[in-house]
């Protein structure tokens, strides 16, 4: 299962967001805080400590692939990621 932590508005969640549905993978999307850097309002506390307690930092876009137990937090090794094992 792929989980993406992302942001509405965030350009970088917008590129992953992009490269799943070119891919047509079906994944889970949690959005903890507001795109603006470190920092943004928090939208949805519970997802927001759960999204940092897998990363230890706050960054979106963040991706969980529970099936390769991997975790990725920059928005261009996602992409190449999802490229690699899913397209």
């Amino acid at each position: 299962m792929l989980e993406l932590y992302q942001a509405e508005g965030c350009p970088h969640s917008t590129n992953v967001r992009e490269t799943l549905t070119d891919l047509g993978v079906s994944y889970v999307i949690h959005n903890p805080r507001r795109p603006g850097g470190e920092g943004g309002d928090v939208l949805n506390e519970q997802t927001y400590e759960a999204m940092t307690a897998l990363s230890d930092e706050d960054s979106i876009p963040f991706l969980v692939d529970t099936d390769r137990e991997k975790t990725i937090a920059e928005s261009d090794e996602i992409v190449a990621h999802l490229e690699d094992h899913y397209g």
